[in-house]
Order: structure tokens, then C-alpha cells, then sequence
């Protein structure tokens, strides 16, 4: 039995390949940089991370208290167990904290290759703390740099590794970006955050024939501590998945600079440079008071789904309408915006996001997992022909809403399988708000109601003619109805939303109970 069990992992192996970073560098305790940011980055972005130590320190908020070195040969024996066993695609460096684990690490790559070996030459932190005294300097020219596919150093330690140049500009970072590769490096990263500049962060990159200027917006935030190895093991990450050298870098910076954002008003610890949250999850546990911790099936009653044509078309944003049903007496709404350019969309949704989370109102994104995350949105509503749920469950996590459209018997228990939270069954009704539309009727909908094991939210074409017909057909499971023209397609949004509402009250359906 154990040797078919090992003959099985083997062919398991061979047929689906995980992505993997190794990680080099120091623990940090208080959990913002090292080691640990660097478990959180590659687990957002997807890969596996194993780990070495090379230090362990104590550090919190305030600075760094201790450092305590692990010895060289016990850094050779963690290399050797993972480097020897694990297919390791990227190694990706941090604190290397003596010029002896320097050269047991250079011979461990050169006894185990791997395809990429990204260098964060870790010697000031972000907040200023020295972590290398000058000697590792020379070690990481002479023995790491020449190995390195790309190196990543932030301006002080850019200038520590060019004997002391002074960077004070753009210019500066170009110069000294082509002096960096100079060294043995095929690429090379400059970031450049600590320039003075008040509206952007410009890094240059150099991959030994041209220059790129990477910019992103500064984000006012103090919890920056990390940002320089979660970037690194980013690329890293995107590095093991396959993607390009550039591409991994402008993919990573892009994750950093959502991650900052996100996180730029949470507090943790008391000193001026706190962590930030790699996995955009922490604000969504501490809003408890504004947001139900688990679906509510009662949250359909009333579903409003807003249409960019329609508010355009009365001359309205997507906040205002959003606002309105909410005010009216909408219990979940759902963005739709098919067509808005990616940054409007998503600036949009965070705006209508603070919205409903002031008034505990679910809000979803149609289609849009990128949006859902990015926005903190209360989860997502797909269709048949999008993402998988069980792709979009594994992207989303427990927590979050997957709502999915059904037409069928077989399509809601495959959604229920699949580990989605609700089914929205239509049209009911003929609609104009989607084309080629098939209608499933009253029976129809019955039908998918009685077969689903989920609480089922009807849409299309319903209004306040016929919302009452929709709730009395005596299924339990059918917990309201989601809408679209009646609500956003009128003069008053607010005014329809209150008609609506006092219609599927009156219909006093037993299916709706109040919680």
C-alpha cells in the first residue's frame, strides 16, 4: 500500500505542478515584515511558500529591540531539506544578516538551481532600523548580486551598495540602477518611496537596455512596514507562475498599492510604522456592528440590481441610486456596470460600498471578483456563463456572498454543490435589461425552487404589478425578488422602492420572516 501511495503522489506531482517561492530572510515578531510578510504576500497572490530563517528578531511597531542570528550551518540544513525535496521555482532573499550565511547560500543554489532568484537586499528597514552592518556589503556584491535575476533595493540600500552615492531624484536612481547592474545582476528594481515627492512613488527598473519609470500613487497611510519584502516576494510569486520579468514587477507593485490603500486606516501596535493587511480581510472582521457576519436568506426580500444606462438616463449617479433604494427600503443591492472602465467601476463600489455598510446593507458585485475584493464588497452575483462558483469560493474565501442566476433544476443543485449561498431564477418575466433573455415563467420558477436547497431571489420583469403574483406561489424557500427598471428606470428611485416594499409586505408572503 505504500509504495502504489508513493507511486500515486509521484504521478500527482508530475501532472499538476504548484507554484513555489522560498523564502530566505529574518522573522519578524511583530508579524509586518520578514518572513511572515512575505508567507502573507505569497499567499495572496496564490503560490506556495516554504521558509528559512536566517534571524530572529524582536521588533513591534516602534522599531527593532533584537536581532538574534541563526547559526550558518543550521541556515545550510534548512536549505538543504527544502531545496532537496521541494521542486522550489524562486527563491526570493531578505535579511541575510552575515557574510557566512551569504556563502552557505550561494553554494546551496549552486548545488540546487532553481529558475529565478530575486534579491531583497535587506539592511535599513522601512522605518530606519539598521538590520547588515557594512561587511554583509561585500558579500552581497561579490558572491549574491552576480546570481541575482533581479535585485530590489530601496534608495539608502542602493546607496550602500554603491560605497555611498547620494540618490536624491529620478535621475539619481537611473544612474545608479545602471551602476547596480553593473555588478552581476540581470535586473534591477530602485524604489524609490523614500524620495520626497508628494504625489507619487516612481521605481525605476533596468533590465540592462532600457529604462522603465513605474509610477503609483502615495499612499497616505503609516502602516508601511513591510511594503519593501512583500513587494519582492510579489514578484517572486508572479516570477514562479510564469509570468515576465516586468510583468511580475508591475503586477506586484499593483497588489502593494491596493494592499496599502485598503489598510491605510487600521491600527495595530502604537508606534509610528504599523503592518498593513496583505489579505484585505481585516476591516471586514472589526465592522461587525454595520455588517451581518454570515448570509441572512431574508437579506433578498428586496434585491435592487442598479443599470449605469438608466441612472444616466434620469441623470443620476450610481451612489445617489443606490442611496435611494437603500432609503426606500431596498435589503441588498447588487452593482452591475458591465461596461465602466475598470478605476471608475471600482471607485464607484467603494463609495457605494460605504454606503450600505452604513445602513448593514449587503451590497455585491456582478461578475466582478477583482471589484468584490478591491472594494471590500459583501461578495459577488455570477451567471452561467462567468466564473466558476468553486473558482470564484476558493478567490472569495468562506465569508463572502456568491449569489448565481439558474434557470434550471440541474443548474441550482449544481450551485449548491459548487458552494454558493443563494440562486437568482429568471426571467421571470420578459425584461429589456438583458438580451435574448429566456423567460421560465411562474412554473418555471417554481419548479427551480422546489429542487434548489438554496433560498432563491426571482428576477425579470418584475414590478409592482406583479411582485405580489412572485411571492404567492407557496414555496418556502423563496425568500424575494430582485429588480431592476421598476426601481432605477422611474423619476424617483426612493419613491418606487417604498411602493415596492409595501407591496411584498402587504403580499405578507409566509415564505419572509423578519429577523
Amino acid at each position: 500500500m505504500q509504495g502504489n501511495g508513493a507511486s500515486a503522489t509521484s504521478k500527482n506531482q508530475s501532472s499538476m505542478k504548484i507554484p513555489h517561492v522560498l523564502t530566505i530572510a529574518g522573522s519578524d515578531s511583530g508579524a509586518g515584515a520578514g518572513i511572515q510578510a512575505d508567507l502573507k504576500a505569497c499567499a495572496a497572490r496564490g503560490v506556495y511558500c516554504s521558509t528559512v530563517i536566517t534571524a530572529v528578531t524582536a521588533q513591534n511597531t516602534v522599531g527593532v529591540q533584537g536581532v538574534n542570528i541563526v547559526p550558518e550551518d543550521f541556515v545550510a540544513a534548512q536549505l538543504k531539506s527544502v531545496l532537496s525535496d521541494m521542486q522550489v521555482d524562486v527563491v526570493k532573499t531578505g535579511m541575510l544578516p552575515s557574510t557566512d550565511i551569504v556563502k552557505v547560500l550561494q553554494q546551496s543554489l549552486k548545488e540546487f538551481p532553481v529558475r529565478a532568484l530575486v534579491v531583497d537586499p535587506v539592511m535599513v528597514s522601512t522605518s530606519g532600523d539598521v538590520l547588515a552592518g557594512p561587511s554583509i556589503v561585500s558579500g552581497f556584491r561579490d558572491n549574491l548580486l552576480p546570481m541575482a535575476d533581479i535585485i530590489t533595493p530601496n534608495i539608502k540600500e542602493a546607496s550602500a551598495l554603491l560605497d555611498g552615492m547620494q540618490l536624491a531624484s529620478v535621475s539619481d536612481m537611473r544612474s545608479a540602477a545602471k551602476l547596480l547592474h553593473c555588478l552581476g545582476p540581470r535586473n534591477v528594481l530602485v524604489k524609490g518611496g523614500d524620495l520626497p515627492d508628494p504625489s507619487d512613488a516612481v521605481d525605476i527598473f533596468f533590465d540592462g537596455e532600457n529604462f522603465h519609470e513605474l509610477r503609483s500613487s502615495r499612499i497616505k497611510t503609516r502602516n508601511t512596514h513591510g511594503t519593501g519584502c512583500s513587494l519582492a516576494s510579489c514578484i517572486a510569486a508572479e516570477l514562479a507562475k510564469g509570468s515576465p520579468m516586468l510583468s511580475a514587477i508591475k503586477v506586484a507593485k499593483r497588489f502593494i498599492e491596493t494592499a496599502l490603500d485598503y489598510s491605510k486606516d487600521i491600527v495595530i501596535g502604537n508606534g509610528p510604522q504599523g503592518p498593513f493587511d496583505h489579505l484585505l480581510k481585516l476591516k471586514s472582521t472589526s465592522r461587525k456592528s454595520c455588517r451581518q457576519e454570515a448570509f441572512d436568506p431574508s437579506d433578498l426580500f428586496l434585491y435592487a440590481v442598479t443599470d449605469p444606462g438608466m441612472n444616466k438616463k434620469w441623470g443620476r449617479s450610481i451612489t445617489d441610486a443606490v442611496k435611494a433604494a437603500i432609503e426606500g427600503g431596498a435589503t441588498i443591492v447588487q452593482l452591475r456596470e458591465k461596461d465602466a472602465d475598470t478605476g471608475d467601476f471600482l471607485e464607484a463600489a467603494k463609495a457605494c460600498t460605504e454606503i450600505c455598510h452604513l445602513h448593514g446593507v449587503p451590497l455585491l458585485i456582478n461578475d466582478r471578483v477583482d471589484v468584490a475584493l478591491a472594494c471590500d464588497a459583501d461578495g459577488i452575483h455570477i451567471g452561467q456563463s462567468d466564473m466558476p462558483v468553486r473558482v470564484a469560493r476558493v478567490i472569495l474565501g468562506p465569508e463572502k456572498i456568491i449569489g448565481v442566476s439558474c434557470k434550471t433544476p440541474t443548474q441550482a443543485h449544481q450551485a449548491w454543490i459548487d458552494g454558493a449561498d443563494y440562486i437568482g431564477c429568471g426571467g421571470v418575466y420578459p425584461t429589456n435589461t438583458k438580451a435574448n433573455n429566456l423567460t421560465v415563467g411562474l412554473d418555471g420558477l417554481k419548479t427551480v425552487c422546489l429542487a434548489s436547497k438554496l433560498p432563491v431571489v426571482a428576477i425579470g420583469g418584475i414590478g409592482i404589478s406583479n411582485a405580489s403574483d412572485v411571492m404567492k406561489i407557496g414555496v418556502p424557500n423563496l425568500k424575494g425578488v430582485a429588480v431592476v427598471s421598476a426601481l432605477f428606470d422611474r423619476e424617483c428611485v426612493l419613491t418606487e422602492t417604498k411602493k415596492l416594499h409595501a407591496v411584498l409586505t402587504e403580499a405578507n408572503c409566509p415564505n419572509f420572516s423578519w429577523v
